[in-house]
């Protein structure tokens, strides 16, 4: 295509369209069909352009008339109530519901390894010692050592802000890290199944394994579930890269990407309840069968709230992506 050509045959409907453009509301109905019109048109030569004859500056000033040509054809559109209990039930858990055979597998090979760690720990005394000091290691696991303090060492309601700040963080990461191919989210699993593993395998070797799981069991079950769904969300982002599938990958990513925030603020409320759950269950002068029955009841919750919200969502094709009307317009591409 003859870039220069092209651009004289087609200016003067680019330099209309900017006029209707600052316009604005004063347009007569003739000239807000007439803007719709040139508005579809900029859009077919913006998509010319790009697959033929590339230029920075002109593809600039093409976008930059279409991104405002759509946002003056379908209006400005504001967050609603409506938008956050749609989201709530319908968006998030479906979003979870579909990333299942990520997160799933996710979290059965971790457990396995955080044990698998556990037992190694727990049965080699050498390791133990490279771990800490023998008088540092009875200092954690004796009774009322460290690992029974840590959760009652703080007032509840500043302890529980500090763990959700934490956690969420720790989730936040596995979902923005997971496009660089997948392994920082990796490491990080890594890392938080290596703290549960030195903990399993120190207080198992003490003989205060039930002490330990009463204490992590609470909060815990629905906490991990948290960081299992951020990571297997990360990783699906990351395969993304490598395999993005039948869509373009700069539009898989973009999919995946939108879904992958909108489970980030999901994730956060998750972790809140988990938080609440360490903050004021955990250390409480509760016995240790209703503290594991809380959060028994707490991640059965969340798992019907996935499957049975969720699931009926997914089938009614909601994947947690934004509503196309949200999205940013896509111009068709030649082939």
């Amino acid at each position: 295509m003859d870039l220069d050509v092209f651009v004289t045959a087609h200016r003067t409907e680019w330099d209309r369209l900017e006029r209707l453009l600052r316009r604005g509301r004063r347009l007569t109905g003739a000239e807000a069909d007439e803007l719709v019109v040139l508005y579809q048109r900029t859009a077919t030569h913006l998509s010319l352009i790009r697959a033929s004859s590339p230029d920075p500056l002109l593809t600039g000033r093409l976008t930059q008339l279409v991104a405002r040509a759509r946002s003056t054809v379908t209006g400005a559109r504001k967050a609603s109530w409506r938008d956050a209990a749609r989201f709530l039930t319908a968006g998030f858990p479906a979003a979870v519901h579909r990333s299942r055979h990520w997160w799933i597998p996710t979290a059965v090979l971790s457990i396995a390894l955080a044990a698998l760690l556990g037992w190694w720990i727990g049965t080699h005394p050498e390791v133990q010692a490279a771990i800490a000091a023998p008088d540092d290691l009875r200092a954690m696991t004796e009774p009322g050592g460290e690992y029974e303090t840590y959760y009652s060492s703080h007032p509840a309601a500043s302890f529980a802000a500090q763990v959700w700040t934490n956690n969420a963080r720790a989730a936040a990461l596995c979902l923005i890290l997971g496009a660089f191919l997948c392994i920082p989210v990796i490491w990080i699993l890594f890392l938080n199944m290596l703290n549960l593993g030195v903990g399993i395998g120190l207080m198992s070797s003490a003989g205060r394994l039930d002490v330990f799981l009463g204490l992590v069991l609470p909060h815990g079950l629905l906490e991990l579930t948290a960081v299992f769904v951020a990571a297997g969300t990360g990783l699906r982002l990351g395969w993304t890269v490598i395999d993005p599938g039948p869509l373009p990958r700069r539009d898989a990513l973009a999919q995946q990407g939108r879904a992958a925030l909108g489970m980030a603020i999901g994730l956060a409320l998750v972790l809140f309840v988990a938080g609440l759950i360490e903050g004021f269950v955990t250390p409480s002068g509760l016995p240790t069968w209703a503290r594991i029955a809380i959060g028994i009841v707490a991640e059965l919750a969340f798992l019907a709230y996935v499957y049975v919200l969720g699931g009926r969502a997914a089938r009614r094709g909601d994947t947690g992506d934004l509503a196309a009307v949200e999205r940013s317009a896509e111009v068709p591409t030649a082939a």
